[in-house]
C-alpha cells in the first residue's frame, strides 16, 4: 500500500515527521484530503485543524494559523505560521 511521507514545519522548528495514509488541510479555498498519488498541489491554509492519519493507524491533530502545503510525488510539506500542541504524538516520530 502507498503511503504518503509527510513534514510539518513551523517558522521556527520541525513539528512532525513521518508516513501517513491520508492528510487534510484547510485551504482558502475548502479542505483539502490528500491520499497517495495525488497530483502536485501547492495551497495557501487557513486558520483550522491539520489532521494526520499515520501510517501505524493514529491521528495527528493539530490547531494552524494559516501557511501552505504541497503536494509532490507522495511528498506533502506542511508549512505553518503558528501551531498549538499536537494531539495523537506517537513514539515513532524522526
Amino acid at each position: 500500500m502507498a503511503e504518503l511521507n509527510v513534514d510539518l514545519v513551523a517558522a521556527d522548528r520541525k513539528v512532525w515527521s513521518g508516513a501517513a495514509r491520508q492528510v487534510s488541510a484547510p485551504s482558502v479555498d475548502g479542505q483539502v484530503g490528500i491520499l497517495p498519488g495525488h497530483t502536485p498541489l501547492l495551497a495557501v491554509l487557513r486558520p483550522g485543524t491539520v489532521k494526520v492519519s499515520t501510517a501505524q493507524g493514529t491521528a495527528v491533530e493539530a490547531e494552524v494559523t494559516g501557511g501552505f502545503v504541497s503536494v509532490d510525488s507522495n511528498l506533502v510539506t506542511i508549512v505553518v505560521d503558528e501551531i498549538s500542541e499536537l494531539t495523537g504524538r506517537e513514539p515513532a516520530l524522526r
